[in-house]
C-alpha cells in the first residue's frame, strides 16, 4: 500500500466533507496531529477506526487504502489486491516477530549462562562476600531464564497459528494451553478444537 497516495486521498476526501483536521480528529475522538500524519504519508488509520473514517469522508474501505476512487465493477478485484497483500504483510509482520524471539533467546540465554558461570566461579571460592555474590547472581539470572521463557511462550502464542497434522485445521490456542503444552523446536503438543485429537500441531504463519 502506498502511504502517500492514501494520505493525499485523505486529505481529498475529507476537504470535500468541508472538514478541518482539527474537525476530523474530534469525529473519530483522536487528535488532529493523527489525521495530520495520515495526510502526509507517515502513518496509515488504525483498523478499529477505519470503518468510522470511512463512513465520514463517504468512501469505502476499498477506496481508502487504495487511496483513489474504486468503480463498482473493479470493486471485486481491488478487494481482492487487498485481502492478499494485508495477508502478505501480516506474514512478513508474523516472521520478522518470531526472528526477534528466536534473537531474544539466544541474547538473553547467552548472558544469562555467562553471568551463571562467573556465579559458579564465584561460589567456589572460599570468600564468603564472593560466595553470596556468586548465589545472587545464580539466583537472579535463573529467574531471568525462567521469566523469558514465559515471554516466548507468549510471542510465539500470538505470532501465526498452529496447524492441526491430523485435519489441517489452523487455529491460535490460549495462552495457557500453549504453555502447558510439550514442544519440539515450535510444534506443540496440543488437542485441536475442531477434530479433539491431540498431536503435535507446527506453527504456520498464516490461517489458510
Amino acid at each position: 500500500m502506498d502511504q502517500e497516495k492514501i494520505g493525499k486521498f485523505i486529505a481529498a476526501c475529507r476537504k470535500e466533507q468541508n472538514l478541518t483536521q482539527a474537525a476530523l480528529a474530534e469525529k473519530l475522538g483522536i487528535t488532529d496531529r493523527a489525521v495530520s500524519k495520515w495526510e502526509n504519508g507517515r502513518s496509515l488509520p488504525d483498523s478499529s477506526i477505519m470503518l468510522e473514517l470511512c463512513e465520514l469522508l463517504s468512501i469505502n474501505v476499498n477506496e481508502l487504502l487504495k487511496g483513489e476512487r474504486v468503480a463498482m465493477e473493479e470493486s471485486v478485484k481491488v478487494s481482492e489486491e487487498l485481502i492478499i497483500s494485508l495477508k502478505q504483510q501480516n506474514e512478513e509482520k508474523t516472521k520478522l516477530l518470531l526472528r526477534i524471539e528466536t534473537l531474544m533467546g539466544i541474547l538473553v540465554i547467552g548472558i544469562c549462562m555467562s553471568q551463571m558461570l562467573v556465579g559458579g566461579f564465584l561460589v567456589s571460592t572460599n570468600t564468603p562476600d564472593n560466595q553470596w555474590i556468586g548465589i545472587a547472581l545464580i539466583t537472579i539470572n535463573c529467574v531471568a531464564v525462567i521469566l523469558f521463557g514465559f515471554i516466548r511462550v507468549l510471542i510465539e502464542q500470538q505470532a501465526g497459528y498452529y496447524e492441526c497434522a491430523d485435519c489441517g485445521y489452523r487455529y491460535k490456542p490460549n495462552y495457557m494451553h500453549a504453555l502447558m503444552a510439550p514442544h519440539i523446536g515450535r510444534s506443540r503438543k496440543m488437542c485441536c478444537p475442531k477434530c479433539g485429537k491431540k498431536n503435535y500441531h507446527k506453527k504456520v504463519l498464516s490461517d489458510c
